[in-house]
């Protein structure tokens, strides 16, 4: 049963240290917003 106890508390920090990566990732990475403008051929549009 120890085993089982230990295992679950690995689980526990490694989840943890996941949801808090993506906690950081959504607090400190602003992406950039830009418009994006292709044209594109008629040719291609109903070919």
């Amino acid at each position: 049963m120890p085993t089982l106890i230990r295992l679950f508390v690995l689980l526990a920090i490694l989840g943890g240290v996941a949801f808090g990566g993506m906690v950081a990732l959504t607090v400190f990475v602003k992406p950039g917003q830009e418009e994006i403008t292709q044209r594109i051929p008629a040719r291609d549009l109903f070919g």
